[in-house]
């Protein structure tokens, strides 16, 4: 139970802090660089701030404890599609292998996050 909840935070952190942390600090401190990895792949400058709110909400949804189930799997779904096309419009637009891994990369600790989240809530529902 507790390795369980240690896996779970620590890949929740690490998304957390690459879904919304970052993104909002970029905002607030270096708003000239807000649209700078959207405007590379010919996104409209809009997209870059609709993506970090729907980014943020979706992190306060999987991370804040008592969200519903149905509302973390609609984060947790909304969050990987972000990262798939994230992959799919670097791998379209510019190839460059760096930035085509990456959301890979953290697809994979969201799924981590998200298998964990599922063993933690099942433990909890043994208890009761």
């Amino acid at each position: 139970m507790k390795k369980n909840k240690i896996i779970f935070w620590t890949a929740t952190i690490i998304i957390a802090l690459m879904e919304a942390v970052m993104p909002i600090g970029t905002w607030i401190f270096a708003p000239e660089y807000m649209t700078f990895g959207t405007k590379a792949l010919s996104y409209p400058d809009y997209f870059a701030y609709s993506l970090v709110i729907a980014k943020v909400l979706g992190v306060v949804a999987i991370t804040y404890p008592k969200t519903s189930i149905t509302i973390k799997e609609w984060a947790y779904a909304g969050l990987s599609f972000t990262l798939i096309f994230a992959f799919i419009s670097h791998t379209c637009v510019d190839k460059n292998i760096g930035y085509m891994i990456m959301p890979l990369a953290f697809l994979g600790i969201l799924a981590v996050s998200y298998i964990y989240s599922h063993k933690l809530n099942s433990s909890k529902n043994e208890k009761l």
